[in-house]
């Protein structure tokens, strides 16, 4: 894993925090972080609540970004909390992909040894939106 991937594995392994918030939402157990353009880093947790109320962790910390003023993402990386790296969810794909024209080309983390794809990889048949 290069330098930069090492960076953002850090920054979703730093917040992780398995915990329950109640005794129907647990939180924590699997973070994300995210590298956007301008290179800034937003991190995310899960939220696992029942009634399929909860959010993933790209969508987390996708909207931290987005609360931010930012849209362009270069890099993402998603952490279970024993520390395997996790590729991103079919409706976090999805997500990533609706954030403009150049989205495609997010490149995720597959694994902790390093290899990476770029997200059209992963939904190929994408329809182009433009």
């Amino acid at each position: 894993m290069d330098q930069v991937w090492q960076k953002l594995y850090e920054a979703a392994i730093n917040v992780l925090n398995p915990h329950d918030v109640s005794v129907t939402m647990c939180v924590g157990s699997v973070a994300s972080a995210v590298l956007t353009k301008t290179g800034h880093i937003y991190t995310g947790i899960c939220i696992d609540a029942n009634g399929s109320l909860g959010m993933c962790v790209e969508r987390n910390a996708l909207s931290t970004m987005l609360t931010h003023g930012e849209n362009e993402v270069d890099k993402v990386v998603s952490v279970y909390e024993d520390g395997k790296v996790i590729p991103s969810c079919g409706a976090c794909r999805e997500f990533m992909m609706q954030l403009g024209k150049d989205a495609g080309n997010i490149e995720i983390l597959l694994n902790n040894e390093g290899r990476t794809v770029r997200l059209i990889d992963l939904l190929p048949e994408y329809p182009k939106y433009k």
